[in-house]
């Protein structure tokens, strides 16, 4: 297989003159960033980068980032990318957990690296006019390519991300060459990419989907149009200006954008494919965008950074809530919540756990210097996910949750998923997140916080349930109106601070 290297020039010499990049007024040509990229590889080797070492990336999306995840698979570097919002104790961990070598970073993430020790004993690359570095950025530029352009092959490793370690120390997830252009060839396939795509950089190239639209771009000709920070006017803009064919986000992105005073009068014709990962996408918001892009193709992608790819629902709207089957890459099972062995499967329409196979060549080999979370997750062969979920009479597979997220309210188990779902079709829900709060009696009282477009109460909505359909044992016990649902920047909504009263609630 190729590496990513050889991969990105393959694009280059097949049409150097397509344009490969933007970002605000910078646009540079397949055959004008490759310059840049061959010279910024050398740059760093020069440094002292040898392959095999990882470089922190702390960056927001743009050219620079993009240019440096390149240049680090030519010279055989691991970038290791870090959230901009990151703090100093979590630069502290991540570089020394990875033996980080060198720490490049933007005015964003100035404050958190000198305020760090371990940043503070490495060399620093910034960019822009950033005080704290030891070299520039501008200075890389400037280099010589090195002697040895290809440093690394299919088998060298890529990329190291962090997961977001919401339930503890964030663990690393390192993926091999193979991994990372495999998972990009899958993304191209199932997303039906042609030829000369365009797509937004908004997810953060810190994330599995940010990663994957660059090296899919990549591959196809395409163009990275760099959102550095979302803005849902600058992102309406963009897809206008840029002729946007296909759009890769959030949910939470998404109803942002179409949230929007500008959406309705929006230019977004050339948007012909949608397609959204990182959480369920609540049937009500499914509506508004099939509605609003009438999209040729709507799909749902589920997967994680260890394993890019579960499962793959190419008609989104069809069956709301279906992740559908196994992508291309992939073997998936539901087993029964309370085993750690991949043969007892879970029946039809039962809840539980849903793992991978890590035969897959999309999927990871073990987590950097986690046994213990080995341990927790990869049995015999397989990748447990944390995820709950169900397979139903037609071989569609229906992600419910989280194991920590499952809701044991009376001795009944419930999920929050189809709760959430329900709720969001109310007209006057924006957004809405269903948890367990403790309770004498049951245990857990199930509790929907809601945040409202309009003038509703608890008794309405409770009405609306009743009216739904929803079982009685799964209706909400109580409804508390917020300003805001919270959420980590990717998107992913943190349950566990409702259930801390971390949150402002709507008088």
């Amino acid at each position: 297989m190729l590496d990513l290297g050889r991969s990105f020039l393959a694009s280059v010499e097949r049409n150097p003159s397509a344009t490969a990049i933007v970002d605000g007024t910078l646009r540079l040509t397949y055959g004008e960033w490759f310059e840049r990229i061959r010279a910024v590889a050398g740059g760093l080797s020069a440094l002292g980068l040898k392959r095999g070492d990882h470089l922190i990336v702390i960056l927001q999306n743009r050219w620079e980032a993009a240019t440096v995840h390149w240049a680090c698979q030519f010279a055989g570097v691991i970038v290791t990318p870090l959230n901009w919002r990151v703090k100093p104790d979590e630069i502290d961990y991540c570089a020394s957990d990875a033996d980080a070598r060198m720490v490049l970073f933007q005015d964003m993430s100035a404050e958190a690296v000198a305020a760090s020790p371990v940043a503070q004993k490495l060399p620093r690359i910034t960019v822009g006019d950033v005080p704290g570095g030891t070299l520039r950025f501008e200075d890389l530029l400037s280099s010589a390519p090195s002697s040895t352009l290809l440093n690394a092959g299919a088998d060298d490793w890529s990329l190291m991300l962090y997961t977001s370690g919401t339930t503890g120390r964030p663990k690393g997830v390192p993926r091999r060459h193979r991994h990372e252009r495999t998972a990009a060839l899958a993304h191209v396939a199932q997303n039906l990419y042609r030829y000369g795509e365009r797509t937004l950089g908004v997810m953060p190239l810190y994330h599995t989907m940010g990663v994957r639209s660059l090296l899919a771009m990549a591959l196809i000709d395409g163009r990275f149009v760099c959102v550095p920070k979302f803005d849902s006017a600058a992102v309406l803009q963009a897809i206008a200006k840029e002729g946007i064919t296909n759009l890769y986000l959030v949910p939470t992105l998404y109803h942002d954008v179409i949230a929007h005073p500008d959406a309705a009068q929006a230019d977004l014709s050339t948007v012909r494919k949608l397609g959204f990962a990182g959480a369920p996408m609540n049937e009500a918001l499914l509506q508004k965008l099939d509605a609003r892009f009438k999209p040729e193709l709507f799909v749902n992608h589920y997967g994680s950074s260890e394993v890019y790819t579960f499962t793959i629902d190419q008609e989104a709207v069809r069956k709301p809530g279906s992740a559908g089957k196994a992508g291309i890459n992939q073997r998936i099972r539901v087993v029964k919540l309370d085993t750690a062995s991949p043969e007892k499967f879970a029946a039809v329409g039962e809840e539980g756990q849903i793992i991978a196979d890590m035969a897959s060549d999309e999927s990871f080999e073990g987590y950097w210097n986690r046994p213990d979370a080995d341990a927790k997750s990869l049995h015999e062969g397989w990748y447990f996910t944390g995820d709950t979920g169900y397979v139903d009479a037609e071989g569609d597979l229906f992600v419910t949750g989280r194991v920590d997220d499952m809701m044991i309210s009376g001795g009944e188990n419930i999920s929050p998923v189809e709760i959430e779902s329900l709720l969001s079709l109310h007209p006057a829900v924006d957004e809405v997140a269903v948890v367990g709060l403790p309770d004498e009696r049951w245990g857990q009282r199930v509790t929907a916080f809601i945040k409202r477009r309009g003038e509703v109460t608890g008794e309405d909505l409770d009405a609306h349930c009743v009216r739904s359909g929803l079982a009685n044992f799964k209706r909400p016990r109580g409804y508390v109106f917020v300003r805001e649902v919270p959420r980590s920047p990717v998107g992913k909504l943190l349950r566990r601070k409702l259930v801390a009263n971390e949150y402002e609630s709507e008088t």
